[in-house]
């Protein structure tokens, strides 16, 4: 018998969420135009990858529901790194540009890395350039005026509002990517959230029992049903961020799956679900990044 849940698990529900953020950026943007200050973010897409196409017309219509002016940069697949470079160049130039992003991944021949770096770190909506991100190492107690990791801030975010205290919670994070894996742990080790996280991934020995001892699970590793319902202590939070796509055996065809298998909701206290639970969420997040952006230059322009 389980001891101090008996399942099953409640639903964090970053749809509903992500509606309710929206609403708040769209209020904040509408303040912001009355004082003549439109945000802009910008994306910049090289090639026709579906995934890629579908996601970044995703933030566009997001960008239209609240009020956020959308520009956006389409390069074609055989576009060359001057190419590129000479599109963030005038980005980071336009002034209806509050801030933007680099959708990957980028064509095989693209310095990725030097495109990152090239963003003016005033106007990383992803909040992922080596700047914001170091800012981020060295600001444990501070306030940080620079923007944040999306998809971790959405975690917390998703968290916080279904009034979930994260301090003190011991939190096992299963995957090691930038997106998530590599900056969530500066988010949640930061004083203001003071979480303890362990920092796990694909060559972990013993993960199991590692997931075991954490209050909170974040599984973001991109493999599909890394955690398993015998990994999960009774009554524990559970993230499903990772993604990855499988073959359907029966079907033959693929099929998105999260990192989280089947069972887990009937051991955990909270499940944020894949999809309907972090995704929208980091989408609301990234809208938060352009006007958090926006309300800052707008403080500058009036100093």
């Amino acid at each position: 018998m389980r001891r101090g849940w008996a399942g099953p698990a409640r639903i964090l529900d970053g749809t509903a969420t992500a509606a309710t953020i929206k609403a708040e950026v769209k209020a904040a943007v509408a303040d912001l135009a009355a004082r003549g200050i439109v945000p802009g973010l910008g994306t910049v897409l090289v090639g026709e990858d579906p995934g890629s196409m579908t996601y970044v017309a995703g933030k566009h219509r997001d960008c239209e529901e609240v009020g956020i002016r959308s520009i956006r940069v389409d390069l074609p697949a055989n576009a060359s790194q001057a190419d590129v470079e000479a599109a963030i160049d005038r980005l980071n130039a336009d002034p209806a540009c509050t801030a933007y992003i680099v959708q990957l991944p980028l064509p095989a021949g693209i310095d990725t890395n030097a495109i990152l770096e090239r963003i003016d770190p005033a106007k990383d909506a992803d909040g992922l350039h080596p700047t914001n991100l170091g800012r981020l190492v060295l600001r444990v107690s501070e306030g940080i005026d620079s923007p944040l990791p999306c998809t971790p801030r959405a975690v917390i975010e998703l968290a916080q509002r279904h009034g979930i205290d994260l301090n003190g919670k011991d939190v096992c994070v299963v995957g090691r990517g930038t997106t998530v894996g590599r900056s969530i742990g500066l988010l949640m080790g930061r004083k203001d959230v003071n979480a303890t996280v362990t920092s796990c991934h694909t060559g972990t020995k013993d993960l199991a029992t590692k997931c075991l001892a954490a209050d909170v699970i974040v599984a973001a590793s991109g493999v599909a049903g890394i955690v398993k319902a015998d990994m999960v202590k009774p009554g524990a939070i559970v993230f499903d961020v990772g993604v990855s796509r499988v073959e359907d055996p029966a079907t033959g065809k693929g099929r998105l799956e999260g990192d989280v298998q089947d069972g887990v909701d009937q051991v955990a206290s909270w499940l944020s679900p894949n999809p309907g639970g972090v995704g929208p969420m980091t989408r609301a997040l990234l809208l938060v990044n352009v006007l958090e952006a926006a309300q800052r230059q707008g403080e500058v322009g009036r100093n």
